[in-house]
């Protein structure tokens, strides 16, 4: 009996009979990490994105140039825009697997306080208080920006292939297409400022000395994606861009 009772107490608990096993997805830390992950992806690629959309500054030729590499990138190891369909590909699914994740913490959130604070929490930023508007703002210019200056769906005038400085031209020299973009690009620049400080805490790249650090560095980079966007249309608007 003695024997008996010292295996059943060295053997691990084991979970209810029917208890699910949560896993990584299924946890709130899963979530936030598959966040934090796709919300880097994306910040990286906005890096590249307006350091490129920076060359319509040097001229057509260079802008032209730019836009005609972006198909050829990888070769002659890669065929005819590979390289540029596993980019979007890749971000597609940043965009969608952050996007879910952050509307199931939000549910999740609201489930576990289904009645809203009487007075709101010190310390919540603007940024941090639209950060769910800021992200409908964003996606639905992404569907925008796609059609304007990819497809030409709704492109000003007549859209040109293989002649983009041309075409971002055109967009920006209507006031609509001026006014979505620099909102858009305002919503981005307070989505990363909120989000690349987050992400940090998320991954373990916070602590009580870095925090204002990194707090610094997500104030910049919002700074410089903001100006760095927004530059274009005020370039096309002022005519240095023509």
């Amino acid at each position: 009996m003695a024997l008996a009772s010292s295996k059943e107490a060295a053997a691990p608990a084991r979970p209810p009979s029917g208890t699910p096993s949560r896993g990584f997805w299924s946890s709130t830390l899963g979530k936030k990490t598959v966040m934090a992950v796709s919300g880097l992806i994306m910040l990286g690629y906005l890096v590249a994105h307006v350091a490129g959309n920076l060359k319509v500054f040097f001229g057509p030729e260079e802008f032209d140039g730019y836009a005609h590499w972006l198909r050829v990138m990888g070769a002659p190891v890669l065929h005819h825009e590979w390289a540029l369909w596993i980019v979007r590909i890749v971000l597609l699914a940043a965009v969608g697997a952050h996007a879910v994740s952050a509307y199931q913490l939000s549910r999740r959130d609201v489930r576990a306080r289904p009645t809203r604070y009487a007075h709101r929490r010190k310390g919540s930023s603007y940024a941090t208080r639209t950060m769910r508007w800021g992200g409908i703002i964003v996606g639905l210019f992404i569907v925008w920006h796609v059609l304007d200056l990819t497809t030409g769906t709704v492109h000003p005038g007549g859209f040109e292939q293989g002649k983009p400085y041309q075409n971002v031209i055109d967009t920006f020299s209507t006031w609509y297409g001026n006014t979505i973009y620099i909102v858009a690009m305002l919503a981005v620049g307070l989505h990363v400022r909120h989000g690349f400080w987050s992400a940090a805490q998320t991954l373990g790249a916070g602590s009580a000395r870095r925090d204002r650090a990194l707090r610094l560095v997500a104030n910049g980079l919002a700074l410089a994606l903001t100006a760095g966007f927004i530059a274009v249309p005020v370039g096309v608007m002022t005519g240095v861009v023509n």
